[in-house]
Parts: C-alpha cells; structure tokens; sequence
C-alpha cells in the first residue's frame, strides 16, 4: 500500500495543503510540530486506512480527538496524524437515554444534543474538550459526584486495532478491553464510537463563588473542606487561588446541578464560613455551565500545568495552596492559578477494581496551570507551576492520567506509576500486550506492552 494507492472520504493533508497549519494546531501554543501526513478521517474506513497505511510507511501515529492535551501527543513530528475532529457526530436515543458520539465529538455538541431532551451525562468543564481523549482517561465533571465518571457512563466502545481491525468492547464482549478503556487512556487503539448511558438532570444549575483574601483564608478553608465532606451530590465544591487587583484572592463556592432553590439551602453555611470582600450567585443554564470556563482564542496560549489527587487536605496543604509554590502571599507575575475540585459521592461508588481509572478515594482534585504568550516566559512559568506542583506533592495520593506532562512521561514510567497502583498497571500492561503488542499507540500516557 503506498500513499496513492489509498484513498479516503475524508481529506489527506501534507505540508503547505490549504488546511494543514490548521489541522496541526491544538491548544497549546508551544506544540509547533510538523506531521508528514494528515488524515482528516471522515469515518472508520478512514480511520482503518490510516492505521495501516502509517504501519507500512512505518510512521509513528499521532491521534487527535479534540486537541486539548498540553502535552501534544495528537501531533507526531514527521509521523501521521489521524484527525478524528470531522467525525464528530452525536445521536440520542432519548427514550433509551443513550448518545451515541463519534470520536471526534467535542463536549459542546454532546451537551446541546442531550440537553434538548433534559438529559446529559458527565463531561468535562469545557465545551470545546474532546469527548474521546477526556472519556478514555476518566472524565470528570460537574455531574460525576452524581453519576460517576464519563467512563463510568459508558456502555460501549468501538475501537480501530493497531492491526486496522474493529472491535466493540463492553460488560459482556471484549470485557478485558472494556476494563481498560474505561481509564487507560488511548493505549489500545483508536476508539471511533461511545456509547453513554444519559441522565435526567433537567436544565438547570446554581454556581456560587465567595472571594476572600489569601490572607484570611486558611480557617475558611478549613471550614469550606469540613462543609464539602457532608455536602448533598448534587454539589461540587471548588476553590482557587489567582491574582487580583489588591492581591492575591482565594475563591471559594460549588456549583450544583438540578433545582436552583435546592442549591440555595447550602448558601447560609458557605456564608458562616467568613466575609467575603464580594460574591457572586448566579443560575446559569446546565449549556452555560458546560461553556462558562471555555477559552477564547485558546490555540494562541503556551500552556503548562501540575496535578494531583489530594485524599486528605490538612492545614500545612491549605497554607501551601494558597502561597501557590512562592516564598510568601505576594503575587508574582509568574505565579500559576491554582484550584481544586471535589470528587467523591458516586465516584467513590464505584469499586476499584471495576477499571482501569484509579484513586477513586480522592478528596479533591489540584491543578496548577499557567497560560501566556511570550516564548521569553516559558523557563519562568513552567517553573512556578512546577514549584505549585511540588509544595503539593507532599499530600498526594497520585494523579489523574490526563493532567500529566510530557516531562513526567518522559522520565520513564514514573508518572504513569503515579496514575496507576502496581496491581492495576499490570493488568493495563496485559491489555496493551494482547491489542497493541508492538506499542504502534504510544503518544500517549503509555503504558508499555511487556516484552
């Protein structure tokens, strides 16, 4: 098979095609690589061609869903990606409550199509986030503490091989795969169709945020953590810490999915905790949430970020997020955001050992995340992310696999280490020998077929 002997319904892009800058382009500004081939797969045929035609030209294989990995595994240097983005499809059962999404779906088009219904299931924060790359490492959302994970609504999978053969994986067929897609990651092959069971969530939400300064904040914290252990699940607890005007402020609030006036019994102990210098409580539509953190002009920003899961979040870590890896409260230029989001309720449901996705006891959730321009910034930003990162690391009880980064992965299988107990990483390495044996999908948060 050569390259003129393939043919696709989608587009084959190479350098200096109208369209090819911008298929490459993902979310982080500091990935400018240069793929040799792009397939803009317009279905499975498409994205079947493109596996094999990659495997007899023996180039590496980037995928590329939505985009928003900082890490740029979706563009390979030199190599193919398969760019799932024109598959983006979304269908809704609502009497079964089931969507089914093509991979290439972004989280906007599932919300807007089960939402027309009054129907949703767990997806990230952001609209414009892949559905495949968010779901295959866990997915979490607004609706997990609900529901579960977006991997733990999912019913079915269907998957391109490293071979180019397809394959469907669920609870009764290919359980083995099942188990590792719901959280490993894009290890095993290309999945080009979820399944998701659907909720009756309704429309509507309550997002309520309190400010305080830095410098108070630590007994509000303490009594923010001490509220969210006893809090309803239709709630999330957030908190983070940026620059403002008058210094550095800490945000304080949750934001609950069903009945607003609900979500307003819990405003009286949010409002004991301490006086804020300003609040907000808003009722957005459940399609505003989903796209009140979206970032415009996105593609523009280097990014960088550090993550772990907290089990316990005790004074010293209160006292240590809030100076955000610095010496002291004062806000450097270069000090990252940091937050946290709760997990638990039906999260924690769920037993380990059901999937591949770990440290389902987790408290919360940290980040460490910096954005900007200037090239001249990047030894400066990551550094303070890092720091952000490593004042944390104490208290953490390991990592989600998505929020890793390219040097964590890089430094052998220490971060994946982080991601998985030795128990599940085996059985994950046993999948991987059994779909993908010669590791053909390994720009990725690999896991490593054993040899």
């Amino acid at each position: 098979m050569t390259t003129t002997a393939t043919r696709f319904d989608g587009r084959l892009l190479t350098p200096g095609d109208a369209g090819y800058d911008t298929a490459r382009t993902v979310w982080n500004a500091m990935v400018d690589r240069r793929p040799r081939m792009i397939v803009r797969a317009a279905g499975v045929a498409d994205v079947v061609a493109a596996v094999r035609m990659a495997r007899e030209l023996d180039l590496e294989i980037g995928v590329r869903c939505g985009g928003h990995n900082v890490a740029g595994f979706a563009v390979p240097d030199g190599g193919l990606m398969i760019d799932l983005t024109p598959m983006g499809g979304v269908r809704i059962d609502p009497a079964r409550r089931r969507a089914r999404v093509q991979g290439g779906a972004l989280l906007g088009a599932l919300d807007r199509a089960s939402q027309a219904y009054g129907l949703a299931t767990t997806a990230g924060n952001v609209s414009h986030t892949g559905v495949g790359g968010l779901t295959l490492g866990g997915g979490m959302g607004w609706l997990a503490r609900q529901y579960g994970l977006a991997c733990d609504n999912v019913v079915s999978y269907t998957m391109v091989t490293a071979e180019g053969d397809v394959v469907t994986a669920s609870r009764t067929h290919n359980p083995d795969l099942f188990w590792g897609l719901r959280g490993g990651g894009g290890n095993f092959g290309i999945v080009t169709e979820f399944e998701f069971q659907l909720h009756r969530t309704g429309t509507r939400t309550l997002v309520a945020e309190f400010d305080f300064r830095a410098e108070d904040a630590v007994p509000v914290i303490e009594g923010w953590r001490d509220l969210n252990a006893v809090a309803p699940r239709q709630a999330t607890f957030t908190a983070s810490v940026g620059s403002g005007p008058a210094g550095p402020i800490a945000t304080l609030g949750f934001v609950w999915v069903g009945d607003p006036a609900e979500g307003r019994r819990l405003l009286p102990a949010m409002r004991a905790l301490g006086r804020p210098v300003a609040s907000r409580v808003t009722t957005p539509s459940y399609l505003e949430l989903q796209r009140r953190d979206d970032s415009t002009g996105g593609h523009a920003y280097r990014r960088y970020s550090k993550g772990h899961y907290l089990r316990r979040f005790p004074t010293a870590a209160i006292e240590a997020f809030l100076l955000r890896g610095g010496a002291d409260l004062s806000a450097s230029p270069y000090l990252p955001g940091v937050g946290l989001q709760a997990h638990g309720g039906a999260i924690a449901d769920v037993p380990e050992a059901d999937a591949a996705f770990s440290h389902r006891g987790t408290m919360f959730e940290f980040g460490a995340g910096s954005r900007w321009t200037d090239p001249a910034e990047d030894d400066a930003r990551m550094g303070a992310a890092r720091a952000a990162g490593a004042s944390l690391e104490p208290y953490a009880s390991g990592v989600y696999v998505n929020s890793l980064t390219a040097d964590e992965l890089a430094d052998g299988q220490r971060g994946v280490r982080r991601a998985y107990s030795a128990a599940k990483l085996a059985r994950l390495t046993a999948v991987k020998t059994a779909y993908d044996p010669a590791n053909v999908f390994h720009l990725n948060q690999n896991i490593r077929p054993a040899h």
